[in-house]
């Protein structure tokens, strides 16, 4: 069962025996951030510093003029890592200690261009802006994000992609003193929270019957009960009985055309980018999606249609936290889905546990993703991880192994 480790270039870069370390695990390869937001990371090995904040997001390579002539919407450069290019640096030593090198490409969640563009994002049914989530409906953030996912992609070095947020971000988003808590939403709440309401999705509303002003009113009349504190309708348990819970705080047949729009431009969008990717890759390129297969779920890893997927990309990365029920609910869809066959399911397990994760059962865990359809893990994340929970990933794949 093929394992990766995701990992930022400022994990590597300065630390001569970064590369080592990582080859250590047991892993055979290795899904370096190219292109990712904004972000304080604990770099707990490190020889020279053991902080490095990302102040927005930024592409950690050189992008080239040329690739980007034209283009309204443009990546920024990282400043706060040595060098012209720290993926290359991190990738050539990686690679040399016989890791596999994957891209690891973060899309439509980047709040410096929502800052710098503020047209351009997702507002929400109360006009209110989220710079973090470009709206992917809109023109110009459509032609970014494929010329973004061809050139970040595909760098000098990587054999293969994984593609974060290439579908729909929304309301929620980790951010410095987050202070939103305070009505707790569901997850059908999250959707109403996260649809769009800017021109071109209120004409594409309305190009499915539905006029924005009337779905707008709908939203904040569904959402107004939820904010005087009257319990949420979270619906059944799992991704079915939230869309669910959406009907029947929207009415089923609005939820119908929010979920046709929004389906639509998704499905549009990783299509080209995919196809881009494969444009400026040479044979055996793999690129595989971060993706849920609820289709209309938002975030890191944007919700797909589990039967489609597979026809035009190689597979896809399923977070698989939140115990067994919670993993099979994740994973089943993929596995049953048509030409799942030969595709990869990487099911993805934090494995830092100070964020949450369980490195203790990490061979237990990935047996049962396994007996569920998983055919490859993915483990968030090395650069993160204590010394003990690096111990433990060595061990439950040490174990796997001798299997």
């Amino acid at each position: 069962m093929r394992a990766a480790a995701f990992l930022y270039p400022w994990d590597v870069v300065g630390d001569p025996e970064a590369a080592q370390r990582i080859a250590g695990l047991g892993i055979r390869q290795v899904t370096l951030a190219s292109a990712y937001h904004s972000t304080r990371a604990l770099t707990p090995r490190h020889p020279r510093h053991r902080i490095v904040t990302a102040r927005h997001s930024a592409v950690l390579y050189p992008p080239d003029p040329a690739h980007w002539a034209g283009h309204e919407l443009r990546p920024r450069v990282q400043d706060w890592m040595p060098g012209p290019d720290p993926f290359g640096e991190a990738a050539r030593a990686l690679a040399a200690a016989g890791l596999d090198v994957h891209s690891w490409v973060v899309l439509a969640h980047n709040s410096r261009l929502g800052t710098d563009h503020p047209s351009s994002v997702v507002r929400n049914a109360y006009g209110d802006p989220y710079p973090w989530a470009p709206c992917i409906a809109r023109p110009e953030v459509h032609d970014h994000l494929v010329a973004l996912a061809a050139e970040a992609a595909v760098r000098p070095g990587a054999r293969g992609t994984e593609l974060e947020s290439c579908g729909w971000y929304g309301m929620a988003h980790l951010h410095a003193h987050d202070k939103i808590g305070g009505v707790p939403l569901s997850g059908a709440a999250q959707y109403l929270m996260s649809l769009c309401f800017c021109p071109v999705c209120c004409r594409g509303y309305a190009e499915l019957g539905l006029e924005g002003e009337e779905l707008r009113t709908a939203v904040v009349r569904a959402l107004e009960p939820l904010w005087a504190g009257a319990a949420d309708p979270a619906g059944a348990d799992g991704r079915a009985g939230e869309w669910a819970a959406v009907e029947a705080l929207l009415g089923a047949g609005r939820a119908a055309v929010t979920r046709a729009w929004r389906d639509g431009v998704a499905g549009r969008i990783r299509r080209a980018t995919v196809a881009a990717v494969r444009a400026a890759a040479t044979g055996g390129f793999r690129v595989l999606l971060h993706a849920d297969p609820a289709a209309h779920r938002c975030g890191p890893n944007a919700g797909v249609d589990p039967v489609a997927v597979f026809g035009y990309a190689d597979g896809v990365v399923v977070p698989c936290g939140g115990g067994a029920a919670a993993r099979a609910d994740a994973l089943a869809p993929f596995a049953a889905a048509p030409g799942a066959g030969g595709a990869a399911i990487a099911a993805n397990f934090a494995v830092v546990s100070g964020m949450g994760g369980s490195p203790g059962t990490l061979a237990a865990d990935a047996a049962h993703a396994a007996s569920l359809g998983a055919t490859e893990l993915r483990l968030y994340h090395a650069g993160l991880a204590s010394d003990a929970d690096l111990a433990a990933v060595r061990t439950a794949l040490a174990g796997r192994s001798a299997r």
